[in-house]
């Protein structure tokens, strides 16, 4: 009897655990302490992947085509290749904390037939202020680095992510619906014109937080923090 899956790729990462690249079906996932953080369809069809997060983050953001987006939490970048179909972006931006996942991303998950995309290595704490006293400002913002974080950690997180969406932009994060979505949702709306809280299925964990438009205050008090840098 043939196995419906099986392991094609394994590493021990000092800073995620055990990643494992497994082919199922028609489907090769991404699997982190057995969650499945990223999928990628072996058959190019997509189309079923629009019932996911990943496919509802977007959508919900409604991204012009042509713009440009950064990404916190990379996985094995599922988002990245429906953003490509979506909306065609200039230019995606990606932080990833691991190099391992940039490295399976790649590898395994045909990221290097995308572009062009912008690679940082690092924590996004510490990556967020750099990209932000450079005036780097960006249209679409997706953060699913923090999905089950401690909320102080969370918040901060969200917090750092404001001041980097352009004007008309939109700002995505994805949270566990038992975690901080709602406080978050709370936080942005003295930042952001629209905020809205999606559950993506009842049966579902996802609950996906969209900030559009940033308020003019929030845009003069980046500009103003810029200034104070140079």
């Amino acid at each position: 009897m043939m196995t419906r899956s099986r392991t094609v790729y394994e590493v021990i990462s000092p800073l995620t655990g055990r990643i494992r690249v497994v082919d199922y079906r028609s489907e090769r996932r991404l699997i982190v302490a057995g969650e499945i953080l990223s999928i990628f369809p072996l058959n190019g069809d997509w189309s079923y992947i629009r019932k996911e997060y990943w496919w509802h983050a977007l959508a919900l953001a409604a991204p012009e085509r042509g713009g440009t987006a950064l990404f916190v939490g990379l996985g094995g970048g599922t988002q990245v290749h429906l953003l490509t179909r979506l909306a065609r972006p200039k230019l995606v931006t990606l932080i990833e904390r691991d190099p391992e996942m940039i490295t399976i991303a790649c590898d395994w998950f045909d990221l290097r037939k995308l572009g062009p995309l912008e690679f940082m290595c690092g924590e996004a704490q510490d990556l967020l202020p750099t990209l932000s006293a450079a005036g780097r400002r960006f249209d679409l913002v997706v953060e699913d680095a923090a999905y089950a974080a401690e909320p102080e950690q969370s918040m901060a997180l969200g917090k750092a992510l404001a001041p980097l969406v352009a004007p008309g932009g939109s700002l995505v994060i994805n949270r566990h619906r038992r975690g901080d979505g709602r406080r978050l949702a709370a936080m942005l709306r003295q930042r952001f014109d629209k905020v809205r809280v999606q559950r993506v299925r009842r049966e579902g964990e996802n609950v996906l937080v969209c900030a559009d438009r940033p308020k003019a205050r929030q845009l003069n008090t980046a500009r103003q923090l810029r200034g104070s840098r140079l």
